[in-house]
C-alpha cells in the first residue's frame, strides 16, 4: 500500500515538472557575448 501512494506521489511530482517546465516563459541572456575568430581560419 505504501509503495503505491509513493508512485503515485512520484508520477505527480513529474507531471507537475513538466506542466511546470512547459508553461514557463523563461527570459533570454542579456548579456553580451563576443567570440574572436582568427584569420587563419578563413584561408
Amino acid at each position: 500500500m505504501a509503495v503505491k501512494v509513493i508512485l503515485v506521489a512520484l508520477v505527480a511530482l513529474v507531471a507537475a515538472a513538466v506542466v511546470f517546465l512547459a508553461s514557463w516563459d523563461m527570459p533570454p541572456p542579456t548579456a553580451v557575448t563576443e567570440k574572436v575568430i582568427p584569420n587563419d581560419r578563413f584561408q
